[in-house]
């Protein structure tokens, strides 16, 4: 039924906001060379590899010239990726992944092999599901830019493993413990609130 459920809605999305994303393929291809899409390497389910889909908000080449965790400051981000970013528009085009069963709309946040080589035996188990848009911790750690870039910590990466990283894991692995599919409709309920009530409307 999860399945069945991501597959019909991810579809329904894409088909529904083709006209939307077409005009931001072009405000990012106007804004900087590059592609549209950043196609970077994440874990997937059972510890496998993909290439998650997201609209590019930095510089072309920006993972070789910097940490691989971003704060709100960092000088790769493009003048459209700062929106991009703020509204969360580069999540939408992971329901490509979601179509092609890379991953799911309900589900931990996939996480690059650096971070997941820290895994604990325990946190490893969350690796048995598909990786989703979001979760649990997507929603207490919206702002996840805005608290490297205040954490005073000179290191992205390292203010993301001391202030983000060990939260993230237990709501993740509480998700794992709890899912069901209403569990998932209230996190997708949950997100589209916090995404309007505090990435839209206090921007505005």
């Amino acid at each position: 039924m999860k399945r069945l459920f991501d597959v019909l809605v991810s579809a329904a999305g894409l088909m529904l906001l083709s006209p939307f994303l077409l005009l931001l393929s072009i405000a990012i291809k106007l804004d900087s060379p590059g592609p549209v899409f950043y196609r970077g390497i994440r874990v997937g389910r059972h510890g496998k590899p993909f290439k998650i889909y997201k609209f590019r908000s930095m510089v072309t080449e920006a993972e070789t010239i910097g940490s691989a965790s971003t704060s709100n400051e960092d000088s790769r981000i493009t003048r459209t990726g700062k929106i991009i970013r703020i509204l969360k528009f580069d999540e939408f085009s992971q329901l490509i992944n979601v179509v092609i069963g890379d991953m799911s709309l309900v589900g931990p946040r996939p996480q690059v092999q650096w971070a997941v080589d820290t895994f604990t035996d325990e946190q490893r188990k969350v690796l048995v599901l598909r990786p989703g848009i979001t979760d649990w911790a997507s929603i207490r750690f919206h702002n996840e830019g805005e608290i490297i870039a205040q954490s005073g910590i000179d290191d992205p990466d390292e203010a993301y493993m001391k202030l983000i990283h060990p939260e993230k894991m237990l709501l993740q692995q509480k998700y794992l413990k709890e899912q069901s599919f209403f569990v998932d409709l209230s996190i997708i309920l949950k997100t589209l609130s916090t995404l309007f009530i505090n990435r839209i409307a206090t921007k505005h």
